[in-house]
């Protein structure tokens, strides 16, 4: 059945990773149940729900084993198989649907990530990469080997601020996807970023776009310039990333983690901090320095305007701002009334 079902994910154009994950949640379910599919009843999905509650696990990811099982049972009991004739002649049972409206976790908020995922501060990050400049300096200085594994690493993390990146976007960056841009020709081949690792959707190929870098980012020219100009071709590496390693590879998304995990404890931040924090960033930054949303939606890619109101949580400052601008624009009108 796995197999099959498989089989028919990949006719769909799903990634690998899609398949093997949901694989993996419904041998996860089939093993608390101790039942084969065709066995499967309503209660096993509330006992296992319960059960996943009890271990602490996410709302979010109990609600995606829902969408998950459903999407098999979907398949199971769907006319245009042989699944019901096949296990109705051989055990005399037949599978059906058990995730069903009242015993699944619905949808209800538009974000259902941690609290603690939030944009870092202007202070948060000037420090944060304050510390990534001083390793450089540090290691350069102690003569021991790492001074270019750690300039590498500081400007893979500007890179991220400074154009919103995700992960996987930021990793499969390549030297040819930097580009000009004939607005800001002092900028050079350093004004824009082409994107073609961006998140997928509903089965189809990674989506591309184009970045351009903002004024407020100007500050990443020169970094980027030194790195290209004297860092990277050190690694003497034949492939062509843009982050290249010293046994000729891209850097890890794991690397990426744990680098920037022990670049933030050694600036004392918040350990809730994540890589992605870096992103979510960039989208209140730009909102607060006055970028129009839909502007800020095109440069980091998403699809609709709900998710790019998600990352954004712009500061106190900003909030006493407007409401400044606004009473004072409410008294001209009455002045003037």
């Amino acid at each position: 059945m796995l197999g099959s079902w498989a089989h028919q994910q990949m006719s769909r154009g799903l990634s690998p990773d899609t398949i093997d994950g949901r694989d993996g949640a419904i041998r996860r379910f089939t093993d608390f149940t101790e039942r084969y599919p065709w066995q499967w009843q309503a209660s096993d999905v509330d006992e296992y729900s319960s059960h996943l509650r009890v271990l602490g696990r996410q709302r979010s990811t109990i609600r995606q084993l829902h969408g998950t099982l459903s999407l098999f049972c979907d398949y199971l009991i769907s006319s245009e198989y042989d699944w019901v004739e096949l296990c109705e002649g051989h055990f005399g049972d037949v599978p059906s649907q058990v995730c069903l409206p009242w015993n699944t976790t619905k949808h209800v908020a538009d974000y259902e990530g941690k609290p603690s995922n939030r944009s870092m501060t202007y202070d948060e990050i000037e420090r944060f990469f304050q510390v990534a400049d001083s390793r450089v300096e540090v290691t350069a200085r102690s003569g021991k080997k790492g001074a270019l594994a750690a300039l590498r690493d500081a400007q893979m993390f500007k890179t991220a601020y400074a154009f919103g990146l995700r992960r996987a976007e930021l990793r499969g960056l390549d030297d040819h996807d930097l580009h000009y841009n004939s607005r800001v020709p002092k900028w050079g081949r350093f004004a824009a970023l082409h994107v073609r690792f961006a998140k997928a959707s509903r089965g189809g190929p990674s989506r591309r776009r184009t970045v351009l870098l903002v004024p407020h980012m100007e500050w990443w020219v020169e970094g980027m310039e030194q790195w290209m100009d004297e860092g990277r071709g050190l690694f003497g590496a034949s492939v062509p990333a843009l982050w290249p390693t010293e046994r000729d590879t891209r850097v890890s998304l794991p690397y990426m983690d744990r680098r920037f995990a022990a670049l933030r404890q050694e600036a004392g931040l918040d350990p809730a901090l994540k890589l992605h924090c870096l992103r979510h960033s960039y989208v209140t930054h730009l909102i607060e320095h006055g970028y129009l949303d839909r502007f800020v939606q095109e440069q980091v890619g998403h699809l609709v305007a709900s998710s790019t109101a998600i990352y954004t949580s712009v500061s106190g400052d900003f909030k006493n701002q407007i409401l400044s601008d606004a009473l004072r624009r409410f008294s001209t009108l009455e002045e003037s009334g």
